[in-house]
C-alpha cells in the first residue's frame, strides 16, 4: 500500500513501448534525432504556438533552475511562495544556477494573491543599487499542497506581474493533474494566461525520467541551449528523452494517465472521510491528499504495511496530530487504494 509519491510508480506502457522502439540502430546526438523533431512539433501543437522552443532534461530540477536562469539575472530577486519547490526541495540549486538570484517569499503557504504579490514587489525599491532587483514570478501547478490555480487566479497573478515588467515561469511537475482537473487546454493554463515558460513534468506521470522545457517566446532559445550545455544537463543520447517524451504524448497517454492518478486520488479521499479523527488540511483537488491524524492511527496505518509521508515522527504523544500525504499515479489498482481503506476504516 505504498502512497508516498507518484515519483515511485512505473512507466506507462506507451513510454517503455516508445523507449524499447527507440533502442535499435543509430541516431544523431544532443537532441539532433528525429524523434525530437516529431516530440518539439507535438508540444507546438498541443500548446497552439508553433514558434515556441521546446528543449528536454532528466530532472524537474533541473528544468526548473535551469529556466529561471534563463529569465533572471544575478542581482534579480525571484518571487515565489514560501512552500515552493523551487523554495525548500532543490537545495539551492535555482541559486546556485542563476548565479546568485534571491527567492524573495510571497504569501505564507503554497499560494499566493495578487495584493500579496504586488505588495512584495513593491518592497524591492526599483533602480536600488543596494537591493535585489525586480525579476520573474514564479507559480507552481498543481501547487506544493495538492492545490489548483484557477485560470482567473493565474490571470489576475501574472497580470501583476506584467504590470512590473516581469515574465512569469511556472513549475509544472504535476501539469497534467491541473489540466484535466480545470478541464481546460494547455494553452489557457499557460501562455493565454500569461505564462511565459513553463516546465512541463513527465516524470510524475508515467514517464522514465523526462521533464520539457517551454519557452512561448522563442527568443531565450539560445541562451536556455547554452546554460543546459554547461549546466551538463545535454544528453548525448538523447534519443531516450526524446522517446520517453514521444510515449507520453501520442495517443493521449498524457492526458490518461493523469485522468487515472486523480480519479484514483479522487476514491481515496472519498472512502478517508469516514475515518474517524480524519481532518483534510486541504481539500483534493488533483492526486494528492493533505490530512491529519492522531499519532496512534499513523502508527497502526505503519504497522499494516501503508507507506506515506509523514510531518513528524511515529513516537511520541499518542494524541498529537501529524500531517500525513497520500499521493497517487496513474497504475494504482482500485484493489490497492480499496485494501488502505479497510485498513484505516477498519
Amino acid at each position: 500500500m505504498f502512497f508516498a509519491s507518484d515519483n515511485t510508480g512505473p512507466m506507462h506502457p506507451a513510454v517503455a513501448q516508445a523507449m524499447v522502439a527507440a533502442d535499435a540502430g543509430y541516431h544523431p546526438s544532443y537532441g539532433a534525432d528525429p524523434i525530437m523533431d516529431g516530440v518539439r512539433a507535438q508540444i507546438r501543437e498541443i500548446f497552439e504556438v508553433p514558434e515556441a522552443a521546446v528543449y528536454l532534461v532528466a530532472t524537474g530540477t533541473a528544468a526548473n533552475a535551469l529556466a529561471l536562469a534563463t529569465m533572471t539575472k544575478p542581482w534579480d530577486a525571484v518571487f515565489c511562495t514560501p512552500l515552493a519547490h523551487i523554495n525548500v526541495d532543490e537545495c539551492h540549486a535555482p541559486e546556485f544556477y542563476t548565479g546568485g538570484a534571491k527567492l524573495s517569499l510571497v504569501g505564507d503557504g503554497d499560494k499566493m494573491t495578487p495584493d500579496q504579490l504586488r505588495a512584495r514587489i513593491e518592497g524591492w525599491t526599483k533602480g536600488d543599487v543596494h537591493t535585489s532587483q525586480r525579476g520573474p514570478l514564479q507559480l507552481t501547478q498543481v501547487t506544493e499542497m495538492g492545490r489548483l490555480y484557477q485560470l482567473e487566479e493565474l490571470r489576475a497573478l501574472t497580470g501583476v506581474a506584467r504590470e512590473y515588467g516581469l515574465p512569469t515561469f511556472m513549475d509544472g511537475a504535476r501539469f497534467t493533474n491541473a489540466l484535466v482537473a480545470l478541464d481546460c487546454t494547455p494553452a489557457e493554463m499557460t501562455w493565454k494566461a500569461g505564462i511565459d515558460a513553463l516546465s512541463f513534468g513527465g516524470t510524475k506521470n508515467g514517464c522514465a525520467g523526462v521533464e520539457a522545457v517551454i519557452f512561448f517566446d522563442p527568443a531565450h532559445a539560445w541562451e536556455f541551449e547554452l546554460r543546459r550545455k554547461r549546466g551538463a544537463h545535454l544528453f548525448s543520447k538523447h534519443r531516450y528523452l526524446s522517446a520517453q517524451m514521444q510515449g507520453y504524448l501520442t495517443d493521449g497517454a498524457w492526458l490518461e494517465a493523469a485522468r487515472a492518478a486523480n480519479a484514483n486520488a479522487a476514491r481515496l479521499a472519498a472512502g478517508l472521510r469516514d475515518m474517524p479523527g480524519l481532518e483534510f488540511v486541504e481539500e483534493p483537488e488533483a492526486n494528492m491528499i493533505f490530512a491529519t491524524l492522531p499519532r496512534r492511527e499513523h502508527q497502526r496505518l505503519q504497522a499494516g504495511g501503508a507507506v506515506y509521508g509523514l510531518w513528524g515522527d511515529l513516537e511520541g504523544d499518542p494524541d498529537e496530530r501529524i500531517m500525513m500525504r497520500l499521493v497517487t499515479d496513474w497504475s494504482m489498482t482500485h484493489e490497492l487504494i480499496d485494501d488502505f481503506l479497510a485498513l484505516a476504516l477498519g
